[in-house]
């Protein structure tokens, strides 16, 4: 557990950091549910890889925002990410509205993915800076992990866009 002098100003921001804490955590459990019907609904194979692995590296961000919660002496709990929420909705749109083994489909995937991804990394760009702010340095190197790695992903969707999908005509 981290160490900070306590005043009303940084009372309201801790309470602002850990209702951030609670809403992406929310936010990387619904994406863990959801990433495989993303990975079975694409049809290139590098996009259903490129899924299966941001997958994986959301069960380590769950992880690391529970060490975060740890860190600032909070319980693990989660509040609902209602931007998220509507990303996965209007992924499961997408699912729903196009051909199956069209490129269509895959562009359409990679917008969802890439919004998500935009998302969590305005999110924790904000928190590594307000952790730092709170003297939570250990806690926003965690949380600067986990936002190198989702703009690598999002780097990674538009690779796969711009090499592929987009160039497709199905």
């Amino acid at each position: 557990m981290e160490t900070q002098t306590i005043n009303a100003t940084n009372l309201k921001l801790k309470e602002f950091f850990v209702n951030q804490l609670r809403d992406i955590y929310w936010a990387e459990k619904k994406l863990f549910k959801t990433l495989p019907k993303l990975e079975e609904a694409a049809t290139t194979p590098e996009l259903k890889d490129a899924f299966d692995q941001h997958k994986h590296q959301t069960q380590t961000h769950m992880e690391r925002l529970e060490q975060v919660f740890g860190m600032v002496n909070e319980r693990i709990d989660s509040t609902k990410c209602a931007a998220i929420a509507d990303i996965v909705d209007e992924g499961e749109e997408i699912i729903d509205e196009t051909k199956k083994g069209t490129a269509q489909r895959d562009t359409g995937l990679i917008f969802a993915g890439q919004k998500a991804e935009h998302y969590k990394i305005a999110t924790y760009g904000g928190m590594v800076n307000l952790a730092k702010n709170l003297g939570y340095n250990n806690a926003a190197d965690v949380l600067r992990k986990t936002l190198a790695e989702d703009k690598a992903a999002d780097a990674l969707l538009m690779q796969i866009a711009e090499r592929n999908v987009n160039y497709q005509l199905n």
